[in-house]
């Protein structure tokens, strides 16, 4: 079997790639460098069943021989990233995901799409679950990421109605662990980045908003337990263990003896103030639950990003 990855240099990206290939596939990862970096498969180089090609998948995708299945995880994922790079974000939402669909379709492979959370917008019910339609704001900054992947979720069950592509959805929560982007934007990277840089730790708003976190193993045993099943309707993969990011600061700051204090800034616009997975779903249909708990993750994480640091590799 072989798989094409798109986003296939990216966190989550990579991350698959490696899982797939241990479970025997063969993948082409392809990633137009934006916001991924092919440094996180500098590990597959001389792997024969790996090829990676830089290519942006909202123009024609052309493959030569046979694919099993198309894993869509191209996107920017951070609010900088997305805020930076609004038209990319909105294009491999949509330009993006209608050329995957199509290779799926032309090739008779199995298609996955990545979708997210952000679907759910700034939610007026916790936890969500997939019946919850979402509270987004269709013309604020972040929409360009919201609706992106809300027109994606849509174009996918499109096509799998009206041309019988077999289709899976996967709405991803906070996900962390080795390989993100030392102070992309997202909070665990932040928190570090400025604890190592001798920097105060920058919690926006009161801190009182939530976020749940999953750590990368979790999810991507996850998505492989839902590109597998018969599920063609979105589910939530993530971690419904809940705390603030207030909580969540404090934890990080925990870990550095010198750390500065914790200092607030305005909260963002259409910053969600919880963000709670219910995954009863996974849970009956998948037979899938997190299993790393939030200090086994963070020990991981942490070394990951300390050695990162002490190389100089931070965001660009």
């Amino acid at each position: 079997m072989r798989a094409v990855v798109t986003g296939g240099a990216g966190f989550l990206g990579s991350h698959l790639c490696d899982y797939l290939l241990t479970v025997g596939w063969e993948v082409l990862a392809l990633d137009n460098l934006i916001t991924g970096d092919e440094g996180n498969l500098g590990h597959l180089r001389g792997n024969a069943k790996f090829r990676f090609e830089r290519k942006d998948v909202t123009e024609a995708i052309r493959v030569e021989g046979e694919v099993g299945y198309v894993f869509h995880l191209a996107s920017p994922a951070s609010p900088p990233d997305y805020l930076k790079f609004p038209l990319e974000t909105l294009k491999v939402g949509s330009i993006a995901t209608m050329n995957t669909l199509e290779l799926a379709q032309a090739k008779g492979a199995k298609f996955l799409l990545a979708s997210t959370s952000e679907c759910y917008g700034d939610p007026d019910v916790s936890p969500q679950s997939e019946s919850y339609w979402g509270r987004v704001n269709p013309d604020g900054p972040r929409s360009v990421y919201d609706e992106a992947k809300r027109f994606a979720e849509a174009i996918t069950m499109a096509y799998h109605r009206h041309h019988g592509v077999d289709t899976h959805i996967v709405r991803i929560f906070n996900t962390y662990g080795p390989r993100m982007r030392l102070n992309d934007g997202r909070a665990l990277p932040n928190f570090v980045f400025q604890a190592l840089s001798g920097q105060p730790i920058t919690v926006y708003g009161d801190g009182k908003q939530t976020r749940s976190f999953c750590y990368v193993s979790d999810l991507i045993e996850g998505i492989y337990k839902l590109s597998e099943s018969d599920e063609h309707f979105p589910t939530n993969i993530g971690n419904p263990s809940e705390l603030s990011i207030y909580e969540f600061a404090e934890r990080i700051r925990s870990y550095f003896p010198n750390a500065l204090p914790i200092v607030h800034e305005p909260l963002p616009e259409d910053d969600p103030k919880q963000r709670r997975p219910d995954i009863t779903k996974a849970k009956r249909l998948l037979g899938w639950e997190p299993k790393v708990s939030l200090e086994e993750g963070l020990k991981y994480t942490l070394d990951y990003f300390k050695e990162k640091f002490a190389q100089g590799s931070v965001a660009r």
